[in-house]
């Protein structure tokens, strides 16, 4: 059975709305020979591994949705990769965080955020993949899957800094993979479950677990496949 099989036609639509989005970036930022991710760190100075792109991250103070752009698995053809977070303002209340049994400090108040997903990039600035990640790598309060799943329609960037075309590709993004983000959640919760069966300490902690689910992106067939799943409403 195919991913899209049990889509509802709004969100099949949302989905090709935000294909579409994200080639209408990709047409406007080519016209002057730009990139996704050459815009985010235009105007950072010499890029160093590790830092944020851009200084002090991208946030929206209306949606809440946040992202950065960092580097640091060079040897992977990788440039780098975005993080997506939600904070804590656009948390809902009910939301619970799983039994915390570390050691390590959590983000308390205002500094409180939930990491989405990733979006690697390769180094002419377009995506290769989707990934998610262990507690540890983002600094994050840690939430089931269903409930980061939940908060997947509410992560736009709705401003021009860094790049008005880089904030609509990054919300897009997310609306495009809204299915395969909430898969990849999924598989991350079996993967911590599975280790910390099988190992001692505290699993979100632990550094030899960092990558938790990935999968390659080829936006021309997730677009050719969501007009296909359309056509049974039609």
């Amino acid at each position: 059975m195919s991913l899209f099989d049990n889509l509802s036609r709004e969100r099949l639509e949302k989905m090709a709305a935000a294909g579409a989005e994200v080639l209408e970036c990709y047409r406007v930022l080519e016209k002057t020979s730009a990139n996704v991710v050459g815009q985010v760190i235009e105007h950072g100075g010499t890029f160093y591994e590790w830092d944020h792109y851009p200084e002090g991250d991208v946030y929206d103070h209306e949606t809440y949705g946040q992202y950065y752009y960092h580097s640091h698995r060079p040897e992977d053809g990788e440039h780098g990769h975005f993080h997506l977070f939600v904070r804590r303002e656009g948390i809902p209340g009910h939301m619970e965080t799983k039994p915390f049994v570390g050691v390590e400090e959590w983000p308390e108040g205002d500094d409180i955020i939930c990491h989405l997903i990733a979006i690697a990039m390769e180094p002419k600035g377009y995506p290769t993949h989707l990934f998610t990640t262990n507690r540890w790598v983002t600094g994050e309060h840690w939430y089931g899957a269903e409930d980061v799943t939940a908060l997947l329609d509410s992560f736009v960037i709705d401003h021009t800094f860094p790049s008005w075309a880089v904030n609509r590709w990054v919300t897009a993004m997310v609306a495009l993979y809204h299915p395969q983000i909430a898969q990849l959640l999924l598989e991350r919760d079996d993967v911590i479950q599975a280790w910390s069966e099988s190992h001692d300490g505290d699993v979100l902690e632990d550094r030899d677990l960092e990558l938790t689910s990935k999968i390659s992106l080829d936006i021309k067939h997730q677009i050719k496949q969501i007009n296909k799943a359309l056509k049974r409403f039609k």
